[in-house]
């Protein structure tokens, strides 16, 4: 009874944690607000100017 077995044990991580999945949704959204904003700004008050 005095084997050697090689038992590979298989873990899987969960990849999508949803705290990280929340937090990085409302990071891009802000960049998207606030690229919106800039573009907006700049359509509005810098080039109806020419």
């Amino acid at each position: 009874m005095d084997e050697n077995r090689d038992v590979e044990v298989e873990r899987k991580e969960k990849k999508s944690d949803p705290s990280k999945v929340g937090v990085a949704i409302i990071k891009y959204a802000t960049y998207l607000i606030i690229f919106f904003g800039i573009l907006w700004f700049l359509i509005n008050y810098v080039f109806p100017m020419f």
